[in-house]
């Protein structure tokens, strides 16, 4: 039998091998959740917002004729339909339903210049269904362009643009989900001095990308579809924004079809601490982007940066006066924040 010494030296071991390979498994998992697939191919995006905008006003065809309840209590295009008689809209379908419920009286409550509202409206009933109508046009949701910087494929995720979607007044729109596709890039506008270019694409609706999640200062982050195929991607390593040199670096982008391509750039200052996500200023040095592009133009946003081997941050915004220049985040920022 064993004594009790070699019994307590058994355990000793035996803890002392369960602690290796404990660390040497979280190392791993540690270096995969580091390891990232490069970006630079285009995205399309289907944002949910959490608002209700009207964008247009227009009649309902009732059976004593055209009448827009809409226009005759007051409400304007550009208002924000934030309440029916003090019940939440956060989705256009929200007013259909309110509109629904049997009340006499309806108080249409709306954001206009940062200023709550209050219309007395009576709904119009559509000839053709029996539905009551306000007489408006609204979109609950936000389509753009922009391109994807990497995939977290060992935790599902993506990122992307590098800056948020805001609106009109320059503010982070709140979002409550969304999609995000494959998208096929068929034309470029050239940007000039004074003028910003565009990239204009198709989204491939068969080709989900992920479900977005996130729309912050540092970009659209969201969950990866399971049918996602990364095997063709590069994969690469992250750089702290400490490694960054000024002097030549990349970016991949589209600016054609689906594939990204690599062109040349020039990190021209470092601003580390920058609160407002502007940590490099690039500049286009490919000829072959300059004769295409112009440059930087929209659309390019999250365009991945790389020096070095090594990822450092997405491409942001372009100098309105000089498209071969623009802003870039780094990567740590954008990691830290989904």
């Amino acid at each position: 039998m064993l004594s009790r010494k070699n019994i307590l030296k058994t355990l000793l071991v035996f803890v002392i091998l369960l602690i290796c390979v404990f660390s040497s498994t979280a190392l791993c998992a540690s270096a995969e959740t580091q390891t990232l697939y490069l970006g630079g191919f285009p995205a399309g995006f289907t944002l949910n917002t959490t608002t209700v905008e009207v964008i247009g006003i227009c009649d309902v065809i009732t059976p004593d004729g055209m009448k827009s309840p809409a226009r005759d209590c007051g409400i304007k295009t550009g208002d924000v339909i934030d309440k029916i008689n003090d019940k939440d809209v956060r989705k256009s379908a929200d007013i259909n339903g309110i509109l629904a419920e049997n009340y006499k009286k309806y108080r249409i409550t709306v954001i206009r210049d940062g200023e709550l509202m209050n219309f007395d409206c009576q709904p119009a009933k559509d000839l053709t269904t029996g539905v009551k109508r306000l007489g408006v046009l609204v979109k609950d949701t936000i389509n753009g362009i922009g391109t994807v910087t990497y995939i977290d494929k060992s935790n599902k995720k993506f990122a992307s643009l590098g800056h948020p979607v805001a609106d009109a007044k320059n503010n982070i729109v709140n979002i409550s989900g969304g999609k995000v596709f494959g998208c096929v890039v068929y034309e470029v506008k050239r940007g000039i001095k004074g003028t910003p270019g565009e990239l204009r694409g198709a989204f491939e609706n068969s080709n989900v990308i992920g479900e977005a999640k996130v729309n912050c200062g540092c970009g659209i982050y969201g969950d990866l579809s399971k049918n996602f195929d990364a095997s063709k991607l590069i994969k690469i390593e992250k750089a702290s924004i400490e490694d960054v040199k000024i002097g030549k670096a990349c970016i991949y982008t589209t600016i054609h079809g689906n594939q990204p391509k690599k062109y040349d750039i020039s990190i021209v200052k470092v601003d580390k601490g920058n609160k407002d996500n502007r940590n490099f200023v690039i500049k286009i040095e490919d000829e072959e982007l300059i004769k295409k592009s112009g440059g930087i133009v929209q659309g390019m946003s999250g365009s991945p940066i790389v020096q070095n081997g090594k990822l450092i941050g997405a491409v942001t915004h372009v100098f309105i006066n000089d498209p071969t220049r623009g802003y870039g985040i780094g990567i740590d920022k954008m990691l830290s924040s989904y």
